[in-house]
């Protein structure tokens, strides 16, 4: 799924793919408020870590669905 991440005082956005739902992003939201980090992990096991007092907002896109057959290439 793709996440947006947008920061104050910042131009561009913070975009990614990663493997988490969409509870597990916003429970990591959620706890972020409470701390000073919100840390979340990329589908190639990267890490974003963006101070809480920064974050403007956060998009999560759909989450990916496996199909079963053969995919287009």
């Amino acid at each position: 799924m793709e996440i947006r991440i947008g920061v104050q005082n910042v131009a561009r956005e913070i975009a990614f793919e990663t493997t988490q739902s969409t509870d597990e992003i916003l429970a990591a939201v959620k706890a972020a408020l409470d701390s000073d980090v919100l840390e979340l992990v990329d589908d190639k096991g990267g890490r974003i870590i963006v101070p809480s007092a920064s974050i403007g907002y956060v998009t999560t896109g759909a989450e990916r669905r496996t199909g079963v057959g053969f995919g287009a290439s």
